[in-house]
């Protein structure tokens, strides 16, 4: 077409992708630590009442998802001659490895008696400071991590101007991310290290707790290195322009853009969803390994149990291996079918698995340890996850459209803000479910002192998927089943009339590039 010249615009390396991705696998290890293993730490480590532990997150979670549009803003105004993303990539991270360490750093608030038929509680005023420490330190992560948090995906939008290359990075950056699950194995690892602490004379209870320290000391140095790498390399290429914004200003942009706010109630009525990764992780220890992984996996004759080691491959594959895969797929399903189809697609039927495991669990009465049930469940699980893993590239990408639809219509490029709106949505997301599991757990006893027997109990021969009548289990089932289900129906309602479409979206990003490059038509 005469007068119009082609664009090249100006995109990242290899190595500089390469390097973005190692440290966002670095900082997603971070993440899962603290997002499973915490939980279970709190809970079923140093015994926290199920309650205390709920309303600890739920209240972190909240205050988080308020700090992330702030810090967001504050981002947005940084101007260094690095960019306004990457000095926080270069200089946060050893916060973040300081913080991640302190909350398991704390007192057992109950532990099993001499006898093995009750538990001993701490005295009050060590049960309020192990409360305090609790929340006080997770607080404190919750924002420290914001902090690292917001640019590392901001910077995604100032690293290329390319709608493709954008997209293969959030969406490799999505399975780099899946590669956190190697935070999800912590609450694994962890016990393997135990020995070392009993052969010193600590009890079972006290050994289980510096093991777990231990871990989460050796695991977050590991990832805070991995984290640092993507400070030091990637670049920021796209243009900013010398106009900030107030924190008011930012929040109303965040509000009026008519797709962004879709994205954003959607995802909170997606909250249970994140009940998976809360519970998944002690629905795995105490049902299928009888919170007993070392017991379970090796008998007292040292033999491995090799037929319980190939039961539970496909058990981990079915939970995180759906949502790797989706993540890798979902770009390129998505240039077939529209991204907002897709993403009601997987909000609606993805629903049909989450409901399908707690009515598997009833139909087997409770028994899902036999290779045929385990394998059912499995696959239900491997369905389920990778609808989750393909929301969470979809967001991701359909985030970074709006900062392309902002920029077009109101002539800002609010990177910050909006990726802090992702980064509302997870945190905001987890507090509610967090108070959903510790509702559940509290009525079912599931909490404090009560874990303390069960797990001394455990360790004497009784059997989770039976004990106190099997509520325990039923209750967990429950938790990864019902409540995501429903939340996952709710959330295709906002979007079901979503305001950007693909081809729209695409004619705003030829626009906004040919003014960024000075031609026309």
């Amino acid at each position: 077409m005469a007068g119009k010249r082609a664009i090249d615009p100006t995109t990242y390396s290899k190595g500089e992708l390469t390097g973005f991705l190692v440290g966002l696998a670095g900082q997603n290890i971070i993440y899962n630590i603290i997002a499973t293993g915490l939980t279970f730490y709190f809970q079923s480590v140093i015994f926290i009442p199920a309650m205390a532990c709920s309303i600890i997150f739920a209240v972190a979670r909240v205050w988080d998802a308020i700090n992330d549009p702030m810090m967001g803003s504050i981002v947005d105004k940084t101007r260094t001659k690095w960019g306004k993303c990457k000095p926080y990539l270069m200089f946060v991270p050893p916060v973040i490895l300081l913080t991640t360490i302190l909350p398991f750093v704390n007192g057992m608030y109950a532990w099993p008696d001499a006898s093995g038929s009750g538990s001993v509680l701490a005295p009050l005023s060590s049960r309020i400071l192990i409360i305090a420490w609790a929340a006080i330190s997770y607080i404190l992560w919750g924002m420290t991590y914001t902090i690292g948090d917001i640019p590392l995906w901001g910077v995604t939008s100032l690293m290329t101007e390319n709608q493709n290359d954008r997209a293969k990075a959030l969406s490799l950056a999505r399975i780099c991310a899946s590669f956190g699950v190697i935070g999800m194995a912590f609450t694994f690892i962890a016990p393997a290290f135990q020995g070392i602490f009993l052969s010193k004379g600590m009890d079972n209870a006290h050994s289980l707790r510096a093991a777990y320290i231990l871990t989460a000391v050796v695991l977050t140095i590991f990832s805070t290195i991995l984290f640092e790498i993507a400070g030091l390399t990637v670049h920021e290429r796209v243009s900013q322009s010398g106009e900030t914004h107030t924190m008011k200003e930012n929040f109303q942009t965040m509000w009026r853009c008519r797709p962004f706010r879709q994205l954003l109630i959607s995802g909170v009525l997606r909250s249970p969803i994140q009940l998976l990764s809360i519970v998944a992780m002690s629905l795995v220890m105490y049902y299928f390994f009888n919170n007993n992984l070392g017991g379970t996996l090796v008998d007292a004759e040292g033999a491995v149990n090799v037929s319980m080691i190939v039961k539970v491959v496909p058990l981990f594959i079915g939970i995180m291996g759906g949502m790797l895969i989706s993540s890798g797929v979902t770009p390129g399903i998505s240039r077939k079918i529209e991204k907002k189809k897709l993403y009601n697609i997987y909000s609606l039927f993805g629903a049909v698995p989450f409901a399908l495991v707690f009515v598997i669990y009833k139909l087997a009465r409770g028994n899902l340890l036999g290779w045929p049930m385990t394998i059912l469940i499995s696959l239900v699980f491997f369905v389920a996850s990778w609808a989750q893993g393909g929301l969470n590239v979809l967001q991701s990408v359909m985030i970074a459209d709006c900062v392309d639809y902002e920029e077009y219509n109101n002539g800002i490029r609010p990177d910050g803000v909006f990726f802090a709106g992702q980064s509302f949505i997870t945190k905001l997301s987890a507090g509610i479910a967090s108070l959903i599991s510790g509702a559940v757990y509290a009525i079912v006893g599931f909490s404090g002192e009560n874990v303390a027997v069960l797990n001394d109990a455990l360790m004497n021969g009784a059997d989770f998927t039976t004990y106190a009548g099997g509520k325990y289990a039923a209750a967990m089932f429950f938790l990864v089943s019902v409540p995501p289900a429903i939340g996952m129906v709710l959330s295709a309602m906002p979007t079901l009339r979503y305001a950007l479409p693909d081809k729209e979206h695409d004619r705003i990003l030829d626009e906004l590039n040919r003014h960024r490059h000075g031609t026309t038509e």
